[in-house]
């Protein structure tokens, strides 16, 4: 069965272009489990890919050019794989980074025309940036013959973002979007991008709670969190905070600034408690998982200091709610989704509770969802 996004990406093409696509790139978005802000400081994450992402459907062109209409910014973008230039703050940029990062990469690109049109929320931490540069990926590998190595396409889509978008982002996004599987969570080393499939616990569903509330990434305090990161890194004379156990960081915390020590504190705890997951989920021990989820949100919201007060409340609302078993923030932070471990028997209830108290504590009204683990970025057509 056609998935609706997917359709109107098609029909749309048709409608533009007078043809049938020859082929629909598809990537997806992601939410994190357990494992935040730990990426970019080379440490481990348990995110899954969830069944709303990025689709593209396209047909190649015999030039360099790009021609590509977003259904969701009702715009057409083009360039020139050869000669691009920058224009800031723009969606468009977006797949001139991935070809840009691909030409440096050494890959010849032909160029391609295409529909986007994705249903993953834009702003709200489950990695739509993400999805996008790994679609445009596929799509440009489709037409141009190249072959698909998940981790060193991962790499591309971040370096897209890092040097010609502009945000500083770490490697999980990346990673999850383009070598996620099917029913199954994802524990990455953001390092050396090792990963292992774990399974989510028996009897469990995963719950996105979307606040309503949005941010940017550009300019914003997650540049300034990655800055503290790498001072605390520096201090323990290590590469990165990966490095640092639990043990270490308690025996010299105290000669550290309150500020970076919160920060500090925060990352080396949350590696151990990402590992300390992704066992939980290969022994199919729920109430660990949800107790550990929970830890991760009181270290962000206290240590990191990443959440904002919708945030804290649809958080609030869920543990309250009955058949969770744990919840936290998820993504970069200051708006955007919370994610919640529920009892797969009391999902629909959950899901009917969290919202109505949530919309009566803050008078913005939530979108919540059951997701599905599902696979990576893939060519469907």
């Amino acid at each position: 069965m056609c998935n609706p996004i997917q359709k109107q990406a098609i029909e749309t093409f048709r409608t533009r272009f007078g043809a049938e696509p020859s082929a629909v790139a598809r990537a997806p978005g992601r939410v994190n489990l357990i494992g935040e802000h730990t990426d970019y400081n080379d440490g481990f994450v348990l995110p899954m890919a969830i069944d709303r992402a990025t689709w593209i459907a396209l047909r190649p062109r015999k030039d360099a050019r790009v021609s590509l209409y977003s259904c969701n910014h009702d715009e057409l973008v083009e360039f020139d794989t050869a000669t691009m230039t920058k224009q800031p703050h723009h969606w468009g940029e977006y797949p001139k980074g991935v070809a840009w990062a691909l030409r440096e990469a050494g890959h010849k690109l032909n160029g391609w025309e295409g529909v986007t049109n994705c249903d993953v929320p834009i702003g709200a931490g489950l990695s739509s940036s993400a999805s996008f540069e790994l679609a445009v990926a596929q799509a440009f590998r489709v037409v141009s013959g190249f072959p698909w190595d998940a981790a060193k396409m991962a790499l591309l889509g971040q370096k897209a973002e890092n040097k010609w978008v502009g945000v500083n982002c770490g490697i999980m996004d990346q990673m999850i979007s383009a070598a996620g599987k099917d029913g199954m969570a994802l524990l990455i080393d953001c390092r050396s991008l090792a990963h292992k499939l774990v399974p989510l616990p028996p009897k469990t569903v995963v719950v996105i709670l979307d606040t309503a509330t949005r941010r940017g990434l550009v300019g914003s305090a997650y540049n300034e969190r990655r800055a503290q990161c790498e001072a605390a890194a520096k201090f323990f004379g290590v590469k990165a905070l990966r490095d640092v156990s639990v043990a270490q960081f308690d025996a010299k915390a105290s000669q550290l600034d309150e500020m970076t020590r919160k920060r500090a504190r925060h990352v080396v705890t949350e590696d151990d408690r990402t590992e300390r997951a992704a066992e939980a989920m290969r022994l199919g021990d729920a109430k660990l998982l949800g107790q550990l989820m929970n830890e991760s949100g009181e270290s962000l919201r206290v240590d990191f200091e990443v959440t904002n007060r919708e945030l804290d409340i649809i958080v609030e609302c869920a543990r309250r709610a009955d058949g969770c078993i744990g919840a936290r923030m998820t993504g970069a932070g200051f708006g955007g989704c919370a994610v919640a471990l529920v009892r797969a028997d009391a999902a629909e209830k959950f899901v009917t509770t969290a919202a109505a108290d949530y919309e009566k504590a803050t008078q913005l009204k939530p979108s919540l969802y059951v997701c599905h683990p599902t696979n990576g970025a893939e060519i469907i057509l």
